[in-house]
């Protein structure tokens, strides 16, 4: 099983694939590379091309299944779309999954700075606002259990790298009600977020991103903090009266 899903993640890094290379990369025979490919092939979930494999439209199938057991997607998505819109920058929604958080929807306005972030795709919660924003509002025991299992990374100078820095940082998110990533995550670029909340349960977060240079510390503080904060309470409302 482990290897079939290592199959899966170097045919999605590389865009496909042969039988040796992925024998190779994945330091396995040919003959165990070759029972995976076919296995996956008849579950259809790879395709066949010359001497090569990629995977197949039925991932794009479960990944519309997926996203779509979200029961307020639309409504996300609308509002990550005006937010875009309105601010001209890269606006972003996350859920934590495996301790992580993970992009659901993200769009790009008419300034919007490129990232690495794509959906599906997941970053460590410690170095993001959406993943810090997320852990802020958790269940206790649940943020406890995520705090003490990263492997704190000096992504940039400015990252968080301990227990005690993050457990600090959660603390004021709850008093000011929103998260930053000052340049933790990626050196030059700013990111707010609020948290989307259905009741006392966090469903995500919501963020707008952009370069340092448009993103001061005082209009981060002001007028998009409040942007984002906007942002999650159209979602709130729309998920509790759905």
């Amino acid at each position: 099983m482990e290897i079939a899903f290592n199959i899966i993640d170097v045919l999605q890094e590389k865009g496909g694939a042969g039988v040796t290379e992925l024998a190779d990369e994945l330091d396995h025979s040919k003959s165990t590379i070759h029972s995976h490919l076919r296995t996956l092939e008849d579950r259809e979930i790879l395709v066949r091309e010359g001497d090569g494999y990629r995977l197949s439209l039925r991932i794009l199938d479960m990944a519309t299944h997926v996203r779509d057991q979200v029961g307020n997607y639309d409504v996300i998505k609308s509002e990550v779309d005006t937010l875009a819109d309105e601010t001209g920058e890269i606006a972003q929604f996350g859920i934590e999954e495996h301790g992580k958080v993970s992009y659901l929807y993200k769009t790009t306005g008419e300034r919007g700075v490129e990232t690495a972030s794509r959906v599906g795709t997941q970053q460590p919660m410690y170095s993001t606002s959406l993943g810090k924003t997320i852990l802020a509002y958790l269940p206790e025991d649940r943020t406890e259990q995520i705090v003490h299992a990263q492997d704190y990374e000096a992504l940039t100078p400015m990252t968080i790298t301990s227990a005690e820095e993050l457990y600090e940082e959660l603390d004021g998110i709850r008093e000011r009600g929103y998260g930053i990533d000052d340049e933790e995550n990626f050196e030059g670029l700013r990111c707010v977020s609020a948290p989307v909340k259905n009741g006392e349960t966090v469903l995500g977060a919501v963020s707008i991103t952009g370069p340092s240079s448009r993103f001061t510390v005082d209009r981060i503080h002001d007028e998009l903090s409040d942007q984002v904060q906007r942002a999650a309470n159209v979602i709130e409302l729309n998920t509790k009266f759905a």
